[in-house]
């Protein structure tokens, strides 16, 4: 088993809001797991940072996430993709504005990973998904 950690976990600890030792308590002694999608946002944000020290402040913190495990996007998530924005819309809902949350779910289902975040209404509508959220006292599917 693994953890597939969110972006906002990630900025989170960039900012100081969550301190590592929070994280490692969540994820106990499963491997973390980082996404192309993550890596992505990241590199968005450090780009569009207000200055040049808050960029390089948040390019020294995505250098050290780069560090971790790294899962693919293969051809095998995209089906997972495909079948988790097929049941939300069956439901009345939708994926358009919600893709990058949807690859990241689709990721951490193909692996059997539980997925932190702390954005928890973003995700709680996903077939499958076994929520980690910073505050709650168990996994929820």
């Amino acid at each position: 088993m693994g953890v597939l950690i969110d972006t906002c976990i990630w900025v989170d600890v960039e900012q100081g809001t969550l301190a590592p030792a929070d994280v490692a308590s969540l994820t106990g002694s499963e491997p973390v797991y980082l996404s192309p999608v993550t890596l992505a946002e990241l590199k968005f944000g450090a780009e569009v940072a207000p200055s040049a020290d808050i960029r390089q402040k948040r390019l020294a913190a995505l250098a050290l996430l780069k560090k971790k495990p790294l899962l693919l996007i293969d051809g095998t998530t995209g089906e997972f993709f495909g079948d988790i924005a097929a049941q939300l819309r069956k439901k009345g809902g939708g994926h358009r504005h919600r893709v990058q949350d949807l690859w990241l779910a689709s990721q951490a289902i193909q692996h059997g990973f539980r997925f932190l975040t702390r954005n928890r209404r973003d995700f709680t509508d996903i077939p499958g998904l076994q929520l980690l959220t910073p505050g709650a006292s168990a996994p929820v599917e």
